[in-house]
């Protein structure tokens, strides 16, 4: 039996107040892990989140020979990377995530061999690994694949090379920071993705060894080296796309809720869209505030997910429970992935007026109440969404595939909980509560 989630909504009134903590960031950790294998002693690291991809990379790493020592309670890691000593990633678990494939990067430059599968995670779309296997090969490995088995080999090690990625990729341009550390020469990558999760595994590289210039623009210029040592504990920046989460959840439920330690900066194409929704906004350092919502926006309103500073694809379905609480209509582009507006036909039996145009397009009627449903979240990002509708509607949902949203936010029931969401964990099936 699986968990579950049983959520009472709150048939659309605005009574949710209080503070929420965000968490460390879970695309920033990971590469941070995965980098763990170029230093020559261990590496410590802080502001950890608690979250099943957390536990998976562990666990590759384990299986690696990597060593790890954990507080809960501080929220600390030590990682002895340095003691991995093969360099084939356990198909099992890489198949359960998708940040997998950035280890291919690290072990690749010190060990010159790599063998890892066709990576897993949320179904959401195709995505292939083109960018990887091409650039891999630039840097002169030989790619051999067999059953979506990939192994590469570079018997005299990587070498620098000029590498253009034909679409931003963050986990490609990790990938490929992390190979040229240990190559030999200049490494130059164009076009690379400016997500703040790239700057800050670039800067901490960097503040440890690495030779890297041109940190927060679209071009990395990389001087390969020795094994990296660290001089200070990484310190995890504040989960971007859980504050996001919690402020679209307090735009449609509360009017007075506090997003804390978080990064505003970082959610500014979130903050602005908001605004011009006519979400009452109060920012500082390290928060936002939900002050309700000042005036109904006139027209129609736009959302086109874009790579990073724009409208992140993975606040995409969140933002979507939100637009049906909209009094007006609105049109969502998503230009990132072409298969992650399958969530929008459960809005849709909860209540919603959508019309989802093709694979990437849809438009959204607005206001409209919400029913509950029995639903099953399809990845990490929609099944927070669901949890979103839940909320919103009135009766009894279960949520089903809580496993998804353990793997990008931590104990998320304890934290609505506290702001006033009747939520609970349970055991399934649970679909005889639905009232």
């Amino acid at each position: 039996m699986k968990d579950q989630f049983l959520i009472n909504g709150l048939g659309g009134k605005r009574v949710l107040s209080g503070t929420v903590s965000i968490r460390g960031s879970k695309n920033a950790i990971l590469p941070i892990m995965a980098s763990s294998i170029l230093f020559e002693h261990p590496i410590s690291a802080e502001n950890v989140p608690h979250i099943e991809d957390v536990s998976r990379m562990l666990e590759l790493l384990e299986d690696l020979g990597a060593k790890n020592s954990q507080d809960s309670v501080k929220r600390t890691l030590l990682l002895f990377g340095n003691e991995v000593k093969k360099s084939f990633l356990n198909v099992e678990i890489a198949k359960r995530l998708r940040a997998s494939i950035i280890l291919s990067g690290p072990l690749l430059s010190r060990f010159k061999k790599v063998s890892f599968p066709y990576p897993g995670g949320c179904v959401i779309g195709k995505r292939p690994i083109d960018l990887f296997l091409q650039g891999f090969k630039k840097m002169g490995a030989k790619v051999s694949e067999k059953d979506d088995q990939f192994s590469l080999v570079a018997p005299n090690g990587l070498s620098g090379a000029e590498i253009f990625f034909k679409v931003q990729s963050v986990t490609a341009t990790e990938t490929f920071l992390m190979a040229a550390i240990l190559a030999s020469g200049k490494t130059v990558l164009r076009n690379v993705a400016l997500e703040p999760e790239v700057e800050s595994l670039a800067l901490f590289l960097k503040e440890n060894g690495a030779h890297i210039e041109g940190i927060g623009t679209t071009t990395l210029t990389v001087i390969g080296g020795g094994l990296l040592t660290q001089k200070k504990p990484y310190i995890t920046i504040p989960d971007r796309i859980e504050a996001g989460s919690f402020l679209i959840l307090g735009a449609i439920t509360s009017n007075d809720l506090t997003i804390a330690h978080c990064n505003p900066n970082h959610l500014l194409s979130l903050i602005e869209t908001l605004s011009e929704c006519g979400v009452k906004l109060e920012t500082g350092e390290d928060f936002i505030r939900v002050r309700g919502v000042k005036k109904i926006p006139e027209g129609q309103i736009q959302i086109r997910t874009h790579e990073y500073p724009g409208f992140p694809t993975d606040l995409q379905a969140p933002l979507a429970v939100f637009l049906t609480q909209l009094e007006t209509e609105s049109v969502i582009f998503e230009t990132i992935f072409e298969g992650r507006l399958g969530y929008m036909e459960d809005l849709k039996q909860m209540g919603a007026h959508i019309t989802v145009w093709d694979s990437q397009r849809a438009l959204i009627k607005g206001k409209t109440p919400l029913k509950n449903r029995e639903l099953y979240g399809p990845d990490i990002r929609a099944g927070l969404a669901y949890i979103i509708a839940a909320i919103v509607a009135k009766g009894t949902s279960v949520i089903n595939n809580v496993y998804y949203i353990d793997r990008g936010y931590e104990r998320i029931e304890e934290r609505l909980s506290s702001i006033g969401v009747n939520i609970t964990r349970t055991v399934g099936p649970q679909s005889k509560n639905i009232k």
